[in-house]
């Protein structure tokens, strides 16, 4: 088995696990809250993960992009939050945010001149299928009973 697979599996299982809690806390705490003690998780973590690091010596360009990389992850984890409080469903939503991939994939052909294989194409088109599939909610049809039952009230 490769040395990498265990680190990968146990990242979907956390991230799966983790798309219950956020719908979770998002349906008991403001997406703004949820996003507060996200990052205070996050902050949790750090004396265990520093001393493996080299952060007093890295350049201002490394610093940079791990900022940015932090704030545009947040801003992504705030947004999901917000969708989550505003009612979405978490089988449509989570699924459909992890999608994000085909963003990376379309800037690093535009931006960084990565070429993408006939079949990744494919695969592309059929993952942006996938979301539409995932993400279209039937019309909601009115429910007669309630209708039938204030006509006889009515009347």
């Amino acid at each position: 088995m490769a040395e990498w697979l265990p680190y990968s599996l146990i990242a979907v299982a956390l991230w799966g696990a983790v798309g219950l809690l956020q719908k979770l806390g998002a349906s008991r705490v403001s997406a703004h809250s949820l996003f507060v003690w996200l990052t205070i998780g996050f902050a949790l973590q750090v004396p265990f993960l520093a001393p493996g690091s080299r952060l007093a010596s890295m350049a201002a360009s490394e610093v940079g992009f791990g900022l940015l990389v932090g704030l545009t992850n947040a801003l992504g984890s705030w947004f999901l939050f917000a969708a989550l409080e505003r009612g979405a469903q978490a089988s449509i939503a989570i699924p459909l945010t992890a999608l994000y991939p085909l963003v990376t994939a379309l800037l690093a052909v535009l931006l960084l001149g990565e070429r993408l294989s006939g079949r990744q194409w494919v695969g592309l088109v059929l993952a942006v299928i996938a979301g539409l599939l995932l993400s279209y909610e039937a019309p909601q049809q009115p429910d007669r009973s309630a209708a039938g039952s204030a006509s006889e009230t009515a009347g």
